[in-house]
Formats: structure tokens, C-alpha cells, sequence
């Protein structure tokens, strides 16, 4: 098939497009290589996928209207898998704008090109952060996401809702992901593992923030990859079950889906940090500091339903993705300072 991923430079975009190289498709490639992280991250991304015949690259704004409505009328793909997007939940504070612009008007020309162009499927990232003020453990998307605590937990609450109304009244199969705090290989340098790799090697301090006190359910980029493109070859149909008095908001009448995609386990912060010290061969100086606005203190991923309709659960435990994460890291910066000798 022909597939389209947007934010295909990106961290799981990138993954995403490997694997569906892999599988032997047909990868469109589109992205905007904003300059939110370091461009050259993204440019050496796109070099590895490039090494494939099966993958072609657009630089391309997913909020450029009648730029995407030409992508889509010319390229006639059969499923498309929208990863684009403006990350980061603190950033979110300083520019919220450009998340209303990237995550809520782009992701409305997704929808209207796959609305016009007869999309068999559509699958999009959402996030963990939608759950924002919940405390119900683990999280579930049968229940009520209603509290946002940041702009980009908002766009893309957003997303979903937008998603449910294409599905309802144009039929368009929709599919979306909540991830769960993604790590590994080839990463986003404004996240945790990137920041305290590098801070720890460079004996600076790292920001531990709710004084060490968070839980997340981290996720292996390689599990978030393959669960990605197994839901995609799983269209959405319509739930017969679905019942508008208890208004489950995982599924619908209309051909719409909601997933987890975690491990299941909630990891202690500390732990994560103890993994990356013994991988490194370095102890790490800790700044202790509060819970930070946006933030929540825990995160645990139901994902019975993935393993159930797709035959998935992902299960790298943070000892091998960590470990993974830091030969690629010491490779690809040319740093030989990890004692154990994974660089």
C-alpha cells in the first residue's frame, strides 16, 4: 500500500516509516523540520529512510491547506498516519499558539484530505496527557479524559473529538493512539533520557522535578513503532454495542477507536535514572525540584484492548530499552566516556 506519515523526520514517525518499509509499503514522507529540536536529528533521520526505494520525503507544513489538499489529490493514498505534531507540554505554556496551529488546524487538513480522497483508514497520535487531573489507576480510554492540565493536552483532546466527528459524519475510519511517555534510540533531545544522558556525561546536574516522586509508564519506541502499524492495518468499523447512554468513549457508532499504547507498568522516576547511571558507568548529580505546571505525578497505561484486537502488548522493560537508548546515543554523538563500553 501506499501510506502516508506525517512528522516523518520525527522521533516516531521516523520508527514508524522503517517499519512500514519493512513490511514492504510504500512511504510518502512529510515534514515541516521546524526547528523546536535540532534540525541536523531530523536530517540524519530522514538520510537512513532515505536509503530505502520504497520511501519518498515532502517538506511539507501539515497547516498549509491548499499545499496538503494538492498531497493528497495527487498521491491517492490507500491509509494515512498523522505523527505530526508540536510536542512538549512545558513549551506549550511559552507558544500556544503554535500548538492550535500544527495540532488542531493541521490535523484538520488530515481529516479533510482523507475525507475528500477516500482514506481506507487514518491513524493519529494523541497522548497520555489527555488523562491530565484523572488518578484513576491504570489509565482507561473507557473513561472520561475531561481534565486537560496543559494547551497541548487540550489540542490533542482536541484531535480526538475532531477524529469522532469526521468518523461519524463522513465515515472515515479514525484511529487514535494515546501514547505513553516514549524513550529509545533516535529520540527527542527536549526529553528526560535525552537531557540526563547528556547532562550526566557532561557533569552538570539533572532537573529531577516532584522530587523524584513520578511514575510513568514508559515506552519503547520500537514497541510504539510496531503497535502503530499493526492498528493500522486494523480499520476501524463501527461498534454495534456502542450505547449513547453510557457513551463509552473508546469506540462509537461511527467507525472511530481509541487505544493506550504503554508497557502496563508504572516506573519509578528514580529507578529510570538508576538504569541510565549503571548504562552510563556515572553516578548523576540531582537537582530536586516541585512538580512543575502541566505535569501530573502518574501514568499507567491499560492496553488490554490493543492486545486484543491488534494481538500486541508492548514489553521492553526500561533495563533494555535504557540500554539501547545509550549505544545509540554514544554512537551517534561520538562520545566514548560510557565506562562499560557500550559506545
Amino acid at each position: 500500500m501506499k501510506i502516508l506519515v506525517t512528522g516523518a523526520a520525527g522521533f516516531i514517525g521516523y520508527h514508524t516509516a522503517q517499519k512500514l518499509l519493512a513490511r514492504g509499503h510504500e512511504v510518502v514522507g512529510i515534514d515541516n523540520l521546524n526547528d523546536y529540536y535540532d534540525v541536523a536529528l531530523k536530517e540524519a533521520r530522514l538520510q537512513r529512510l532515505r536509503a530505502s526505494p520504497g520511501f519518498r520525503f515532502l517538506r511539507l507544513d501539515i497547516a498549509d491547506e491548499p499545499a496538503m489538499a494538492r498531497l493528497f489529490a495527487a498521491e491517492r493514498f490507500a491509509r494515512v498516519i498523522h505523527l505530526a505534531a508540536q510536542a512538549g507540554v512545558r513549551y506549550s505554556m511559552k507558544d500556544p499558539y503554535s500548538y492550535v496551529r500544527s495540532n488542531v488546524s493541521g490535523t484538520l487538513t488530515v481529516l479533510e484530505g482523507c475525507r475528500h480522497n477516500g482514506i481506507e483508514h487514518l491513524v493519529y497520535a494523541s497522548t497520555s496527557s489527555v488523562y491530565g487531573a484523572n488518578t484513576d489507576m491504570p489509565f482507561s480510554p473507557h473513561r472520561g479524559a475531561d481534565h486537560p492540565l496543559s494547551i497541548y493536552a487540550a489540542t490533542k483532546k482536541a484531535n480526538e473529538a475532531m477524529a469522532h466527528s469526521y468518523s461519524a459524519l463522513f465515515g472515515v475510519p479514525t484511529t487514535g493512539l494515546r501514547f505513553f511517555t516514549v524513550y529509545g534510540p533516535w529520540g527527542r533531545p527536549d526529553m528526560a533520557l535525552f537531557q540526563f544522558a547528556r547532562n550526566i556525561l557532561d557533569g552538570k546536574p539533572i532537573d529531577v522535578y516532584n522530587n523524584g516522586r513520578h511514575k510513568r509508564d514508559f515506552t519503547y519506541v520500537d514497541d510504539i513503532a510496531e503497535g502503530v502499524v499493526r492498528v493500522c492495518e486494523h480499520i476501524a468499523t463501527p461498534d454495534p454495542h456502542w450505547d449513547g447512554a453510557t457513551h463509552d468513549p473508546a469506540s462509537s457508532r461511527a467507525p472511530y477507536r481509541l487505544y493506550n499504547i504503554g508497557n502496563h507498568q508504572a516506573v519509578e522516576l528514580m529507578r529510570y535514572i538508576e538504569v541510565l547511571e549503571q548504562c552510563l558507568g556515572r553516578q548523576a548529580e540531582k537537582r530536586f525540584l516541585p512538580l512543575q505546571p502541566g505535569d501530573v505525578p502518574e501514568t499507567c497505561a491499560d492496553v488490554e484492548d490493543l492486545a486484543r484486537d491488534v494481538g500486541y502488548r508492548p514489553a521492553t522493560p526500561v533495563e533494555v530499552g535504557v540500554r539501547q537508548f545509550v549505544e545509540w546515543f554514544c554512537e551517534y554523538y561520538g562520545d566514548r566516556r560510557a565506562a562499560d563500553g557500550t559506545a
